[in-house]
């Protein structure tokens, strides 16, 4: 069969269309992940245990939606850790004072709008961890709109024991710095303990990434 030029022009036109509609040539590599956010950046968490190098922003807990609920900005001295359980949203190894034998701890946990108990109730989880402590001294501040409870005591920390877990050896002359944020996606929990020289001296990059707290989505 002879194909006049008219037919050869809309053969070509109709394969020139079927070649647009693909995605991509073989050679065309994959997307790959987004690059990392570089140091001192904002970079989100979508899961709880993950977050950016020098702002952290954390999922709500168990029983809450999985998005991004509140985000704050990392001490530069202390330095993010796996978290150890996944009831942590974050957590950091904070360096020992100079006559110290161990570095302190800060957790950060949350459970989800209206879940985790009251402030009051908290605190008092708090106070029974620490047998002959001192009375808690207590203040309180705001962030972005969010009220923050703020605790310290000091006594012979023993922490708080899981069902069926050994009990952790006892650790006199320690303090806890804690901190309650009442955010929209409910209570999250900041609780810094270690020796006690270790933790005041802590004490004020506790409060800097308290205020830095914001809502975030």
């Amino acid at each position: 069969m002879i194909r006049t030029p008219r037919l050869l022009l809309a053969i070509a036109a109709s394969a020139g269309l079927a070649l647009g509609g693909c995605s991509r040539t073989p050679s065309e590599p994959a997307p790959g992940p987004a690059p990392a956010a570089a140091p001192g950046t904002t970079s989100p968490v979508g899961a709880i245990g993950a977050a950016a190098p020098s702002t952290a922003s954390a999922a709500a807990g168990p029983g809450a939606p999985g998005k991004l609920a509140l985000a704050w900005d990392d001490p530069p001295r202390w330095k993010r850790q796996p978290p150890a359980s996944p009831m942590r949203a974050a957590e950091y190894r904070v360096p020992r004072a100079a006559r110290d034998t161990e570095d302190a701890e800060c957790t950060v946990i949350t459970f989800g709008a209206g879940q985790g108990g009251s402030v009051e109730e908290n605190i008092d989880r708090w106070v029974k961890q620490l047998d002959g402590g001192s009375a808690p001294a207590r203040s309180t501040r705001s962030a972005h709109g969010m009220r923050i409870t703020r605790v310290e005591l000091t006594g012979t920390y023993s922490g708080m024991r899981m069902p069926g877990a050994p009990a952790s050896a006892p650790h006199p002359g320690w303090r806890l710095s804690g901190a309650i944020v009442e955010a929209p996606s409910g209570a999250w929990f900041f609780k810094l303990t270690g020796p006690d020289a270790t933790v005041k001296a802590a004490d004020q990059e506790l409060d800097a990434m308290l205020d830095s707290s914001r809502p975030s989505s």
